[in-house]
Protein backbone atom coordinates (compact mmCIF):
# COMPACT_ATOMS: atom_id res chain seq x y z
CA UNK A 1 0.00 0.00 0.00
CA UNK A 2 1.56 3.31 -0.99
CA UNK A 3 2.01 6.08 1.45
CA UNK A 4 0.43 9.29 1.66
CA UNK A 5 1.29 12.53 3.01
CA UNK A 6 -0.77 12.72 6.20
CA UNK A 7 -0.06 8.91 7.10
CA UNK A 8 4.02 10.28 6.69
CA UNK A 9 3.05 13.58 8.76
CA UNK A 10 1.45 11.58 11.54
CA UNK A 11 3.45 8.81 11.86
CA UNK A 12 4.00 8.51 15.35
CA UNK A 13 7.94 7.03 16.66
CA UNK A 14 8.22 3.79 18.50
CA UNK A 15 11.13 2.06 21.03
CA UNK A 16 12.75 0.87 17.84
CA UNK A 17 13.59 2.49 14.57
CA UNK A 18 10.47 0.97 11.62
CA UNK A 19 9.92 1.32 7.90
CA UNK A 20 6.61 2.74 6.51
CA UNK A 21 6.92 1.04 2.79
CA UNK A 22 5.50 3.23 -0.03
CA UNK A 23 6.71 0.31 -3.07
CA UNK A 24 9.56 0.35 -5.62
CA UNK A 25 12.10 0.11 -2.74
CA UNK A 26 11.28 3.42 -1.24
CA UNK A 27 10.32 3.70 2.36
CA UNK A 28 10.57 6.48 5.55
CA UNK A 29 12.58 5.21 8.26
CA UNK A 30 10.95 6.72 11.64
CA UNK A 31 13.78 6.50 14.38
CA UNK A 32 12.47 6.69 18.15
CA UNK A 33 13.40 10.75 18.73
CA UNK A 34 10.89 11.19 15.74
CA UNK A 35 13.36 11.56 12.90
CA UNK A 36 12.17 10.77 9.81
CA UNK A 37 14.65 9.95 6.58
CA UNK A 38 13.62 8.42 2.96
CA UNK A 39 15.77 5.60 1.90
CA UNK A 40 15.76 3.03 -1.05
CA UNK A 41 16.45 -0.52 -0.97
CA UNK A 42 17.93 -1.70 -3.84
CA UNK A 43 20.18 -5.03 -5.36
CA UNK A 44 22.94 -3.61 -7.55
CA UNK A 45 25.94 -6.38 -8.78
CA UNK A 46 23.96 -8.85 -6.66
CA UNK A 47 24.31 -7.03 -3.24
CA UNK A 48 21.75 -5.55 -1.33
CA UNK A 49 22.23 -1.70 -0.89
CA UNK A 50 20.69 1.14 0.78
CA UNK A 51 20.59 4.41 -0.45
CA UNK A 52 19.48 8.14 1.79
CA UNK A 53 17.62 9.82 -0.11
CA UNK A 54 16.38 12.83 2.63
CA UNK A 55 15.02 14.10 5.45
CA UNK A 56 11.23 14.46 6.01
CA UNK A 57 9.84 17.10 5.50
CA UNK A 58 12.59 18.99 3.71
CA UNK A 59 12.03 16.21 1.31
CA UNK A 60 8.51 15.81 0.43
CA UNK A 61 6.86 12.03 -0.37
CA UNK A 62 6.44 13.51 -4.32
CA UNK A 63 10.18 14.49 -4.19
CA UNK A 64 11.49 11.45 -2.50
CA UNK A 65 9.87 9.15 -5.32
CA UNK A 66 10.97 11.52 -8.20
CA UNK A 67 14.26 10.51 -6.55
CA UNK A 68 13.48 6.66 -5.85
CA UNK A 69 12.53 6.75 -10.02
CA UNK A 70 15.50 8.45 -11.01
CA UNK A 71 18.37 6.27 -8.74
CA UNK A 72 16.23 3.45 -10.31
CA UNK A 73 16.62 5.08 -14.12
CA UNK A 74 20.78 4.60 -13.08
CA UNK A 75 20.06 1.38 -11.84
CA UNK A 76 18.55 0.34 -15.10
CA UNK A 77 21.37 1.98 -17.34
CA UNK A 78 24.00 -0.47 -15.02
CA UNK A 79 25.10 2.53 -12.63
CA UNK A 80 25.19 2.15 -8.82
CA UNK A 81 23.48 5.37 -7.52
CA UNK A 82 25.36 4.96 -4.61
CA UNK A 83 28.32 5.24 -6.13
CA UNK A 84 26.82 8.05 -8.80
CA UNK A 85 26.10 10.22 -5.42
CA UNK A 86 29.43 10.01 -3.90
CA UNK A 87 31.10 11.01 -7.13
CA UNK A 88 28.90 14.17 -7.07
CA UNK A 89 29.65 15.02 -3.98
CA UNK A 90 33.40 15.08 -4.60
CA UNK A 91 33.27 16.42 -7.88
CA UNK A 92 30.38 19.47 -5.73
CA UNK A 93 33.59 19.45 -3.22
CA UNK A 94 36.12 20.46 -5.33
CA UNK A 95 34.24 23.03 -7.29
CA UNK A 96 33.43 24.23 -4.16
CA UNK A 97 37.05 24.78 -3.03
CA UNK A 98 38.20 25.64 -6.82
CA UNK A 99 36.43 29.11 -6.67
CA UNK A 100 37.12 31.59 -9.22
CA UNK A 101 38.51 33.74 -5.82
CA UNK A 102 40.72 30.98 -5.05
CA UNK A 103 41.92 29.97 -8.32
CA UNK A 104 42.95 33.14 -8.76
CA UNK A 105 45.00 33.85 -5.43
CA UNK A 106 47.12 30.65 -6.32
CA UNK A 107 47.85 32.38 -9.49
CA UNK A 108 48.92 35.43 -8.42
CA UNK A 109 50.95 33.32 -6.11
CA UNK A 110 52.45 31.53 -8.71
CA UNK A 111 53.29 34.44 -10.55
CA UNK A 112 54.90 36.35 -7.89
CA UNK A 113 58.35 35.60 -8.26
CA UNK A 114 58.12 37.05 -11.80
CA UNK A 115 56.53 40.37 -10.41
CA UNK A 116 57.76 43.09 -8.49
CA UNK A 117 55.94 43.44 -5.16
CA UNK A 118 53.71 46.06 -6.41
CA UNK A 119 52.89 44.54 -9.18
CA UNK A 120 51.52 41.99 -7.17
CA UNK A 121 49.52 43.87 -5.10
CA UNK A 122 48.18 46.13 -7.92
CA UNK A 123 46.96 43.04 -9.86
CA UNK A 124 45.77 41.41 -6.22
CA UNK A 125 43.86 44.23 -5.31
CA UNK A 126 42.32 45.13 -8.94
CA UNK A 127 40.45 41.47 -8.56
CA UNK A 128 39.37 42.28 -4.76
CA UNK A 129 38.37 45.24 -5.74
CA UNK A 130 36.58 44.60 -9.35
CA UNK A 131 36.27 40.96 -10.00
CA UNK A 132 35.84 39.06 -6.72
CA UNK A 133 32.36 40.72 -5.39
CA UNK A 134 30.70 39.23 -8.13
CA UNK A 135 32.59 36.20 -9.51
CA UNK A 136 34.58 34.97 -6.25
CA UNK A 137 32.08 32.79 -4.72
CA UNK A 138 31.74 31.13 -8.06
CA UNK A 139 32.64 27.68 -9.12
CA UNK A 140 35.80 28.73 -11.77
CA UNK A 141 34.26 25.95 -14.38
CA UNK A 142 30.77 27.36 -13.58
CA UNK A 143 31.33 31.07 -14.46
CA UNK A 144 30.32 31.70 -18.03
CA UNK A 145 31.22 34.07 -20.77
CA UNK A 146 27.72 36.04 -20.13
CA UNK A 147 28.12 36.17 -16.33
CA UNK A 148 31.70 37.20 -17.05
CA UNK A 149 29.98 39.83 -19.06
CA UNK A 150 27.63 40.93 -16.29
CA UNK A 151 31.22 41.90 -14.50
CA UNK A 152 32.82 44.09 -16.69
CA UNK A 153 29.58 45.84 -16.99
CA UNK A 154 29.15 47.03 -13.70
CA UNK A 155 32.76 48.52 -13.95
CA UNK A 156 31.90 50.15 -17.12
CA UNK A 157 29.15 52.02 -15.78
CA UNK A 158 31.38 53.98 -13.29
CA UNK A 159 32.89 54.88 -16.65
CA UNK A 160 36.43 53.02 -15.82
CA UNK A 161 36.81 51.54 -18.95
CA UNK A 162 40.50 51.22 -18.63
CA UNK A 163 40.46 49.28 -15.75
CA UNK A 164 37.29 46.93 -17.08
CA UNK A 165 39.44 45.77 -19.90
CA UNK A 166 42.24 45.49 -16.90
CA UNK A 167 40.13 43.15 -15.27
CA UNK A 168 39.11 41.24 -18.25
CA UNK A 169 42.85 40.76 -19.19
CA UNK A 170 43.85 39.21 -15.58
CA UNK A 171 40.41 37.44 -15.66
CA UNK A 172 41.46 35.52 -18.84
CA UNK A 173 44.79 35.31 -17.58
CA UNK A 174 42.63 33.35 -14.35
CA UNK A 175 41.06 30.63 -16.56
CA UNK A 176 43.71 29.78 -18.34
CA UNK A 177 45.87 28.85 -15.02
CA UNK A 178 42.77 26.92 -14.33
CA UNK A 179 42.20 24.98 -17.66
CA UNK A 180 45.81 24.03 -17.29
CA UNK A 181 45.64 22.69 -13.71
CA UNK A 182 42.61 20.87 -14.69
CA UNK A 183 40.14 23.16 -12.89
CA UNK A 184 37.59 24.48 -16.14
CA UNK A 185 37.41 23.19 -19.30
CA UNK A 186 36.95 26.70 -21.59
CA UNK A 187 38.22 30.45 -20.84
CA UNK A 188 35.05 32.80 -21.48
CA UNK A 189 36.86 35.84 -21.16
CA UNK A 190 38.36 34.85 -24.97
CA UNK A 191 34.47 35.11 -26.04
CA UNK A 192 34.42 38.57 -24.77
CA UNK A 193 36.69 39.92 -27.60
CA UNK A 194 35.53 43.35 -29.02
CA UNK A 195 32.47 43.20 -26.19
CA UNK A 196 33.35 45.84 -24.17
CA UNK A 197 33.75 49.97 -24.85
CA UNK A 198 36.85 51.05 -25.95
CA UNK A 199 38.20 53.71 -23.50
CA UNK A 200 40.19 56.99 -25.05
CA UNK A 201 42.90 56.65 -24.21
CA UNK A 202 44.49 59.41 -22.60
CA UNK A 203 48.32 58.32 -22.09
CA UNK A 204 50.71 59.49 -20.43
CA UNK A 205 50.82 62.92 -21.50
CA UNK A 206 49.61 65.54 -23.69
CA UNK A 207 52.29 68.08 -23.70
CA UNK A 208 51.49 70.10 -27.49
CA UNK A 209 54.21 69.71 -29.93
CA UNK A 210 57.45 71.47 -29.04
CA UNK A 211 56.49 71.49 -25.35
CA UNK A 212 59.24 68.88 -24.17
CA UNK A 213 61.87 71.77 -24.44
CA UNK A 214 60.19 73.70 -22.33
CA UNK A 215 59.72 71.12 -20.13
CA UNK A 216 63.56 70.15 -19.94
CA UNK A 217 64.47 73.77 -19.37
CA UNK A 218 61.75 74.12 -16.58
CA UNK A 219 63.33 71.57 -14.65
CA UNK A 220 66.77 72.68 -14.77
CA UNK A 221 65.32 76.03 -13.00
CA UNK A 222 62.90 73.89 -10.56
CA UNK A 223 62.86 76.57 -7.33
CA UNK A 224 62.32 72.95 -5.44
CA UNK A 225 64.50 70.24 -3.26
CA UNK A 226 67.73 69.60 -5.24
CA UNK A 227 66.91 66.30 -5.02
CA UNK A 228 63.97 66.96 -6.60
CA UNK A 229 65.63 68.44 -10.15
CA UNK A 230 68.02 66.02 -10.09
CA UNK A 231 65.32 63.49 -9.99
CA UNK A 232 63.46 65.53 -12.98
CA UNK A 233 66.64 65.40 -14.93
CA UNK A 234 67.84 61.61 -14.43
CA UNK A 235 64.44 60.16 -15.17
CA UNK A 236 64.54 61.93 -18.50
CA UNK A 237 68.04 60.93 -18.78
CA UNK A 238 67.02 57.37 -18.23
CA UNK A 239 63.84 57.24 -19.12
CA UNK A 240 63.03 53.91 -16.23
CA UNK A 241 60.21 53.57 -14.34
CA UNK A 242 59.55 55.83 -11.65
CA UNK A 243 59.75 53.37 -9.07
CA UNK A 244 63.29 52.19 -10.61
CA UNK A 245 64.48 55.27 -10.09
CA UNK A 246 63.39 56.79 -6.64
CA UNK A 247 63.94 53.06 -5.12
CA UNK A 248 67.32 53.06 -6.24
CA UNK A 249 69.85 52.37 -3.98
CA UNK A 250 73.73 54.03 -4.03
CA UNK A 251 75.17 50.42 -4.31
CA UNK A 252 73.58 49.70 -7.45
CA UNK A 253 75.25 52.85 -9.13
CA UNK A 254 78.96 51.88 -10.47
CA UNK A 255 80.46 55.92 -11.54
CA UNK A 256 84.16 54.27 -12.75
CA UNK A 257 81.88 52.05 -15.15
CA UNK A 258 78.94 54.23 -15.45
CA UNK A 259 76.57 51.96 -15.66
CA UNK A 260 73.78 51.59 -12.83
CA UNK A 261 72.56 48.36 -12.37
CA UNK A 262 68.86 47.78 -11.32
CA UNK A 263 68.34 44.20 -9.29
CA UNK A 264 65.66 41.72 -10.47
CA UNK A 265 63.77 41.99 -7.49
CA UNK A 266 63.03 45.78 -7.72
CA UNK A 267 62.45 45.37 -11.95
CA UNK A 268 58.66 44.72 -13.47
CA UNK A 269 59.34 41.81 -15.02
CA UNK A 270 61.62 40.35 -12.13
CA UNK A 271 65.06 40.59 -14.50
CA UNK A 272 68.11 42.84 -13.64
CA UNK A 273 68.35 45.81 -15.72
CA UNK A 274 71.69 47.43 -16.73
CA UNK A 275 71.28 51.48 -18.02
CA UNK A 276 74.58 52.69 -19.18
CA UNK A 277 74.98 56.03 -17.34
CA UNK A 278 75.48 59.21 -20.40
CA UNK A 279 78.27 61.21 -18.90
CA UNK A 280 74.87 64.00 -18.25
CA UNK A 281 73.48 61.50 -16.05
CA UNK A 282 76.91 60.46 -14.48
CA UNK A 283 77.29 64.14 -13.38
CA UNK A 284 73.53 64.00 -11.98
CA UNK A 285 73.80 60.88 -9.89
CA UNK A 286 77.61 62.62 -8.71
CA UNK A 287 75.33 66.18 -7.72
CA UNK A 288 73.02 63.55 -5.65
CA UNK A 289 75.74 61.94 -4.35
CA UNK A 290 76.81 64.90 -2.12
CA UNK A 291 73.19 65.40 -0.58
CA UNK A 292 72.57 61.49 -0.34
CA UNK A 293 75.68 59.78 -0.69
CA UNK A 294 76.35 58.64 2.58
CA UNK A 295 72.46 56.91 2.49
CA UNK A 296 71.24 53.59 1.62
CA UNK A 297 68.79 55.28 -0.55
CA UNK A 298 69.84 57.52 -3.47
CA UNK A 299 66.47 59.53 -3.05
CA UNK A 300 65.96 59.07 0.65
CA UNK A 301 62.55 60.19 2.84
CA UNK A 302 62.82 63.28 3.86
CA UNK A 303 60.83 62.16 7.04
CA UNK A 304 63.08 59.02 7.17
CA UNK A 305 65.86 58.62 5.49
CA UNK A 306 66.24 55.10 6.06
CA UNK A 307 63.93 54.30 3.46
CA UNK A 308 63.06 55.91 -0.25
CA UNK A 309 61.02 58.59 -1.48
CA UNK A 310 57.78 58.96 -1.91
CA UNK A 311 57.14 57.37 -5.61
CA UNK A 312 54.62 60.14 -5.98
CA UNK A 313 57.65 62.92 -5.66
CA UNK A 314 58.01 63.19 -9.73
CA UNK A 315 53.76 63.70 -10.25
CA UNK A 316 53.91 66.35 -7.65
CA UNK A 317 56.79 68.36 -8.86
CA UNK A 318 55.67 68.38 -12.60
CA UNK A 319 52.02 69.34 -10.91
CA UNK A 320 54.24 72.64 -9.30
CA UNK A 321 55.49 73.56 -12.75
CA UNK A 322 52.19 73.49 -14.30
CA UNK A 323 52.25 69.99 -15.83
CA UNK A 324 49.14 68.76 -14.20
CA UNK A 325 47.52 66.04 -16.81
CA UNK A 326 49.78 66.96 -19.12
CA UNK A 327 53.15 65.16 -18.18
CA UNK A 328 53.93 62.18 -15.87
CA UNK A 329 57.04 60.78 -14.86
CA UNK A 330 56.03 57.72 -17.61
CA UNK A 331 55.92 60.22 -19.94
CA UNK A 332 59.33 60.29 -20.52
CA UNK A 333 59.34 57.14 -21.26
CA UNK A 334 56.66 57.54 -24.07
CA UNK A 335 58.91 60.33 -24.88
CA UNK A 336 61.95 58.44 -25.25
CA UNK A 337 60.73 55.39 -26.94
CA UNK A 338 58.84 57.79 -29.43
CA UNK A 339 62.03 59.68 -30.14
CA UNK A 340 64.73 56.97 -30.30
CA UNK A 341 62.16 54.86 -32.55
CA UNK A 342 61.87 57.79 -35.01
CA UNK A 343 65.85 58.50 -34.97
CA UNK A 344 66.96 55.07 -34.94
CA UNK A 345 68.41 55.11 -38.80
CA UNK A 346 69.78 58.17 -38.51
CA UNK A 347 71.54 57.31 -35.14
CA UNK A 348 72.27 53.66 -36.46
CA UNK A 349 70.39 52.29 -33.50
CA UNK A 350 69.04 48.65 -33.25
CA UNK A 351 64.89 48.46 -32.49
CA UNK A 352 66.01 45.98 -30.00
CA UNK A 353 68.46 48.20 -28.22
CA UNK A 354 65.76 50.48 -27.52
CA UNK A 355 63.50 47.46 -26.54
CA UNK A 356 65.76 46.20 -24.12
CA UNK A 357 67.11 50.01 -22.90
CA UNK A 358 63.16 49.81 -22.19
CA UNK A 359 63.19 46.89 -20.42
CA UNK A 360 60.54 45.27 -22.74
CA UNK A 361 60.82 41.42 -22.64
CA UNK A 362 60.08 39.65 -25.18
CA UNK A 363 57.36 37.00 -24.77
CA UNK A 364 58.74 34.72 -27.81
CA UNK A 365 60.46 31.65 -26.59
CA UNK A 366 63.21 32.21 -28.55
CA UNK A 367 63.88 35.16 -26.47
CA UNK A 368 63.30 33.74 -23.26
CA UNK A 369 67.12 33.66 -21.88
CA UNK A 370 67.16 37.65 -21.45
CA UNK A 371 70.56 38.76 -21.21
CA UNK A 372 70.68 42.43 -19.65
CA UNK A 373 73.90 43.24 -21.27
CA UNK A 374 72.50 42.33 -24.48
CA UNK A 375 73.40 45.41 -27.00
CA UNK A 376 75.57 46.82 -24.55
CA UNK A 377 77.92 48.88 -26.86
CA UNK A 378 74.98 49.72 -28.89
CA UNK A 379 72.89 50.50 -25.55
CA UNK A 380 75.76 53.15 -24.37
CA UNK A 381 76.40 55.19 -27.41
CA UNK A 382 72.50 55.57 -27.81
CA UNK A 383 71.68 56.59 -23.92
CA UNK A 384 74.44 59.50 -24.80
CA UNK A 385 72.92 60.28 -27.78
CA UNK A 386 69.64 60.67 -25.92
CA UNK A 387 71.04 63.13 -23.26
CA UNK A 388 73.38 65.29 -26.32
CA UNK A 389 69.52 65.18 -28.01
CA UNK A 390 67.97 66.34 -24.67
CA UNK A 391 71.16 69.39 -24.49
CA UNK A 392 70.26 70.32 -28.08
CA UNK A 393 66.63 70.79 -27.28
CA UNK A 394 66.85 72.63 -24.19
CA UNK A 395 69.08 75.45 -26.39
CA UNK A 396 65.86 75.43 -28.70
CA UNK A 397 67.78 74.07 -31.30
CA UNK A 398 65.02 71.38 -31.93
CA UNK A 399 61.59 70.30 -31.36
CA UNK A 400 60.86 66.79 -30.25
CA UNK A 401 56.72 66.49 -30.39
CA UNK A 402 55.52 63.66 -27.57
CA UNK A 403 53.35 61.64 -29.30
CA UNK A 404 52.43 58.55 -26.39
CA UNK A 405 52.96 55.07 -26.92
CA UNK A 406 50.70 52.81 -25.16
CA UNK A 407 52.89 49.70 -25.25
CA UNK A 408 55.85 52.04 -23.44
CA UNK A 409 54.66 50.02 -20.06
Amino acid sequence: MKLNDVAVRKAKPEANPRKLSDGGGLYVLIHPNGGKYWQLAYRFAGKQKTLALGIYPDVSLSAARKRRDDARELIADGIDPSAAKQTKKRQDKIMAANTFESVAREWVENRANDWTAGHKALTLRTLEQDAFPSLGHRPIAEITPAELLGTMRIIEKRGALEIASRVLQRSGAVFRYAIATDRCKSNPATELRGALKSPQHSHYTTIEKGGFPQLLRDIDSYQGSPLTTCALQLIALTFTRTSELIEAEWKEIDFDRAEWLIPAERMKMRRPHLVPLSAQAVAAFREVAKLSGDRRYVFPNRNDPTKPASKAVILRALGRMGYTGKMTGHGFRSAASTALNEHKTKWGIHRDAIEVQLAHVEKNASRAAYNFAEYLDERRAMMQQWADHLDTLKTGAQVIPLRANSSTR
